[in-house]
């Protein structure tokens, strides 16, 4: 029962570069509407948002669950307002928001999404809603063969409710689900539940802002290069 079955991914910095595509998009888009702000501070002032407000959640369960896509668009209209970024409508919100939904992958994400799926189930595992991961899917060309998201377990990681939702959502054992992510805490919280566990090295997702995981600071089952790389180690 122990044969590894399915491959989940964290999404946000281990699949895709949410910065850089955030950024580049909303430059863009600003020039297109003659727009003047700091495109650059706004993405990596959300970022900084995203933890807290999936935290008030968690740690709240009498407020109800909120998906990501809620939480972002009330983080959003507030930063913007402190950063001096002003004329924008509900509209231009919305669509700063839906950035989440057109996020580019690392180079290496979908080749070594490709050969792992030949030999595994394979999907994420994120605190993205389900809509927001299939539109990134889409956008992206991620062939995942299921998604498992906080919104299906109303719980956000490292609740251990996702970790375990997703393995019993597929009919295996923990240790037959690995979860591959760029993020120290993730994999301890998975690993913690008896997922076994793979680290793979972004080392830019923050920019000039990075300052952990540049390594794997665990006994993680698995540490690789890039996703091309674990495809490699796993035979496929």
């Amino acid at each position: 029962m122990t044969e590894l079955k399915a491959l989940l991914f964290d999404t946000f910095g281990t699949v895709v570069d949410w910065r850089g595509s955030l950024i580049a998009d909303f430059t863009q888009w600003a020039q297109g509407k003659n727009v003047m702000g700091d495109w650059v501070a706004l993405v990596d002032a959300w970022r900084g948002a995203y933890k807290p407000s999936m935290d008030a959640v968690r740690k709240n369960p009498e407020r109800g669950f909120l998906t990501l896509d809620e939480l972002q668009r009330q983080s959003i209209e507030p930063l913007a307002a402190s950063l001096g970024i002003k004329g924008l409508t509900a509209k231009d919100y919305d669509y700063l928001t839906s950035g989440w939904h057109r996020l580019d992958p690392w180079p290496d994400s979908v080749p070594g999404l490709t050969r792992l799926k030949t030999k595994f189930i394979i999907g994420p595992l994120s605190n993205g809603n389900v809509g927001l991961l299939v539109d990134l899917a889409k956008h992206s060309g991620l062939p995942w063969d299921v998604i498992m998201s906080a919104e299906l377990f109303r719980h956000y990681k490292p609740d251990p409710e996702t970790y375990l939702g997703s393995a019993k959502l597929l009919g295996l054992a923990p240790a037959q689900v690995m979860l591959v992510a760029a993020h120290n805490d993730d994999l301890a919280a998975a690993q913690k539940v008896g997922l076994k566990t793979c680290f793979v090295p972004r080392v830019t997702e923050y920019g000039p802002h990075q300052v952990h995981d540049f390594k794997a600071d665990g006994d993680w089952d698995y540490v690789v290069r890039d996703i091309v790389d674990l495809a490699g180690q796993l035979g496929c």
